[in-house]
């Protein structure tokens, strides 16, 4: 089962293999649970007496029972240890949510970027986070990975985390669920092909999502990831309207995570300082997939991720 990645939305388990194709774990198992038990559960054959008849179901019956409780261990093992395999509830009063923060007591925050436009800034900003050895969290549009395919290797081999904002930067919820699936499958695709990397990050566009976008992602492999402190650095307000928005920032504490983009004006610049900042205030930096729990964990309504 290596390459197998689940995400659990309440009462399904979506696993996603190696192919990058959607199937439903539990749904295929349980399917071949029934199929097995009608294997061992014989006919009665003709000729064949009602007391011969049901003291071979007797017997039978016996291994079928057996049969089934190995079978539910099985699954119920499986759901625990697959690689990549999630228990957790992401909704709130019937609400899908992404994951905007973490509930945790290390004082780490996570540093993440959007590449949707440009890459004149990506050497600085690989340099800046190499110097002060942090890894972050690129989160790439698809059309981005097939224009700037040296970028991506670039970012990869820094140890950074790649992570998905789809195809071409959509607002999802006004797409079909086929369509989201799509968004998210061509960006995986692209990225799969240039790098051998697996993704499973993956940030709804302009922050903008529903039910369907949520769950569309979880079917993919993907943990969906906003954030709770924006540095709003696309608006070009300034390095020192950057620094403001992420280090005075109310919502900065334990767990956050910050969001930034590449091929803003100023991004760059206030990169050696923010990081300073926020080092300053104690907090070490981390890439996403260290920050976030891949199992046993619920969300509050601010979608702040809780150890179950």
């Amino acid at each position: 089962m290596q390459g197998v990645k689940s995400i659990q939305i309440p009462g399904i388990i979506y696993c996603k293999n190696s192919s990058g194709r959607c199937c439903t774990y539990m749904k295929r198992h349980t399917e071949g649970i029934r199929k097995r038990i009608g294997k061992i559960i014989p006919k009665r054959e003709e000729g064949q007496s009602k007391e011969e008849y049901r003291n071979l179901l007797l017997v039978k019956g016996a291994g079928a029972v057996v049969f089934v409780l190995a079978a539910l261990a099985i699954i119920k093992g499986a759901a625990a240890v697959l690689p990549g395999s999630v228990t957790v509830s992401s909704s709130v009063n019937g609400k899908l949510l992404p994951i905007s923060s973490v509930e945790t007591d290390k004082k780490e925050v996570a540093l993440s970027f959007e590449a949707t436009y440009g890459n004149g800034d990506i050497s600085s900003i690989l340099k800046i986070l190499k110097k002060h050895n942090i890894q972050a969290t690129f989160f790439l549009t698809g059309e981005w990975v097939e224009n700037y395919p040296e970028d991506v290797k670039a970012i990869l081999g820094a140890g950074h985390d790649l992570g998905s904002v789809g195809e071409s930067h959509k607002h999802m919820p006004q797409l079909t669920a086929e369509e989201c699936l799509e968004e998210i499958k061509q960006a995986h695709t692209k990225v799969q092909e240039l790098t051998g990397y697996e993704m499973f990050l993956f940030r709804p566009p302009y922050g903008d999502y529903d039910n369907r976008v949520i769950s569309s992602a979880a079917k993919c492999g993907y943990y969906s990831i906003c954030w709770d402190v924006d540095s709003l650095d696309w608006k070009d307000y300034g390095v020192d309207a950057i620094l403001a928005n992420v280090l005075k920032n109310g919502n900065l504490r334990n767990g956050s995570i910050i969001r930034c983009h590449n091929g803003a004006k100023y991004t760059a610049q206030a990169l050696e300082k923010l990081i300073a900042g926020l080092e300053e205030q104690g907090y070490g930096i981390v890439p996403v997939s260290e920050l976030i729990y891949k199992e046993k964990y619920h969300l509050n309504g601010e979608g702040r991720q809780m150890k179950d």
